[in-house]
């Protein structure tokens, strides 16, 4: 099978291409610099998915589209509504007009219960256009990637992790390389939606303890009052837009429970000990 993975150079398609490829399928990555797709695939095309002029013929002979193309934090002027709703949107008209046998998208899990936040609107909008068309599809919605929760490890690292309310949301946040082998079941068996997360689910308040025992010390968590979480929604609209668009979605997670079937071996906590230990080793390195 043919298959081209558009994003193929963020944190999850870089995963989807190695499954893929594991299991057989001829891998194309779809870059906008063929110097970072360097190694990722059997082929890599460079072209800008906002500029649907750039993406004629690139996915003649594809049977499969798979797209983890987003943007989490703004930093070349581009919205939420440029990458994530437009750019995927000329991919899956190029894919129409190429028959495309199947087209994938990795949504987020609970988007509808999300509405006015601009990455959720944008991802949304994308999901509808796909499911119009008659394209066969796969919607994947995941609970959240371990490269989230390593900001809580940072914060750790610094001495004390902050917590809205009592911690007792909970979460089963899944391994990029656990989330890419859904994908890959996902499509392989046609179905048109999946919701997926890691193996274990957590509350918050044991996301933090267990950061602080990768690092071996003892827990410090501050729960701030979560009304305090509520009106930072209400301020930050009046914000810069790469300020404001990823702090609105990850505020608006936090007050949820995010909770998907469990998929995968990796675990959270190995995550956050691996991490601690490349931290470790890291000044040794640089010292010789």
């Amino acid at each position: 099978m043919n298959v081209l993975v558009a994003g193929a150079t963020g944190h999850l398609g870089r995963y989807l291409c190695a499954e893929y490829a594991r299991r057989g399928h001829h891998v194309t990555a779809l870059v906008r610099d063929t110097a970072r797709g360097e190694g990722l695939a059997d082929l890599t095309v460079e072209a800008e998915a906002t500029r649907p002029e750039t993406l004629t013929g690139i996915m003649d002979g594809m049977d499969l589209v798979v797209s983890s193309l987003g943007i989490t934090r703004q930093t070349d002027g581009l919205g939420y509504r440029d990458v994530d709703f437009q750019a995927n949107l000329n991919l899956l008209r190029e894919a129409e007009a190429a028959r495309v046998k199947r087209f994938a998208y990795i949504h987020v899990l609970h988007a509808e219960d999300m509405p006015g936040v601009p990455l959720i609107d944008a991802k949304a909008a994308f999901v509808d256009a796909l499911r119009a068309c008659d394209m066969p599809a796969t919607v994947i919605a995941p609970t959240g990637f371990f490269s989230d929760m390593a900001e809580i490890l940072d914060m750790a690292r610094r001495g004390r992790v902050w917590l809205f309310g009592d911690g007792t949301q909970r979460l089963n946040p899944i391994h990029g390389a656990d989330l890419a082998m859904a994908v890959a079941d996902a499509t392989e068996a046609g179905r048109g939606w999946a919701e997926v997360g890691g193996p274990d689910v957590m509350t918050q308040g044991e996301i933090a303890r267990a950061a602080f025992a990768a690092l071996g010390t003892a827990p410090r968590i501050t729960h701030l009052p979560d009304a305090l979480r509520r009106a930072a929604l209400t301020v930050l609209p009046i914000l810069p837009r790469r300020v404001s668009g990823p702090a609105r979605f990850f505020l608006t997670a936090l007050g949820m429970d995010m909770i998907a079937p469990r998929f995968g071996t990796r675990r959270l906590a190995e995550y956050f000990e691996t991490l601690a230990a490349d931290e470790t080793r890291q000044p040794k390195q640089n010292q010789s």
